[in-house]
């Protein structure tokens, strides 16, 4: 199926071209997203008469985009999800948690603008990919974590692994030190007794002439 373009389409090519693709992806997608017209000869006429308006629209859009962009790249959102002791996180965080985490934080983002390589089901950092126009595209930053106490120590540099060291080096630490007052404790108690023993002992003992 041949449609043309009213915009770019990233793969696919610019606004004006006149490309082949599957009818279930004109029909799905790029019709009902305005990406695109059936490729007839009246479309074709209707964009040619239009085109100075969609290319004046787009470079205006495109400009908001990269507007919004310079603020939104590497921006860093927190993401906060319950998971294992390993790091694993009891489901997964999808594009809509994405778009939502970033428009909590005053970005207006949609999730159909967010993509994923995969679902994301750990905790820690994690790159996204951002399309805020077909020329225009950023990468935000997920910080999962299962506090914002967590997320800030992520943030800083140190992985899930580093603060689970970290909080078993602290426990053995504890429980160490625990051991030490508890045999400081019994030191001195056998010393109290030797001591009270000596007492008695020396009590028993008949006066010197």
């Amino acid at each position: 199926m041949q449609v043309i373009l009213l915009e770019r389409v990233a793969k696919l090519g610019q606004m004006g071209e006149v490309v082949d693709v599957k009818p279930g992806y004109a029909r799905n997608y790029l019709l009902p997203q305005g990406k695109a017209l059936n490729a007839s000869d009246a479309n074709i006429k209707q964009f040619e008469t239009q085109k100075a308006q969609l290319e004046a629209r787009n470079l205006e859009t495109k400009k908001e985009a990269e507007s919004l962009g310079e603020k939104l790249d590497g921006k860093q959102f927190v993401v906060i999800r319950s998971a294992s002791d390993a790091g694993a996180l009891y489901g997964s965080v999808t594009t809509r948690d994405a778009a939502e985490a970033a428009t909590a934080d005053g970005f207006s983002l949609d999730r159909k603008q967010v993509s994923l390589a995969r679902p994301i089901k750990d905790l820690g950092l994690h790159s996204v990919h951002v399309t805020l126009h077909p020329e225009v595209d950023v990468e935000i930053v997920l910080n999962v974590a299962r506090s914002t106490e967590e997320a800030e120590l992520q943030a800083s540099g140190k992985s899930i692994q580093e603060l689970a060291a970290e909080e078993e080096a602290a426990a053995e630490f504890e429980i160490a030190e625990l051991f030490d007052d508890i045999g400081a404790a019994s030191s001195e108690d056998s010393e109290l007794i030797e001591t009270a023993e000596d007492k008695a002992e020396g009590g028993d003992e008949e006066p010197q002439p």
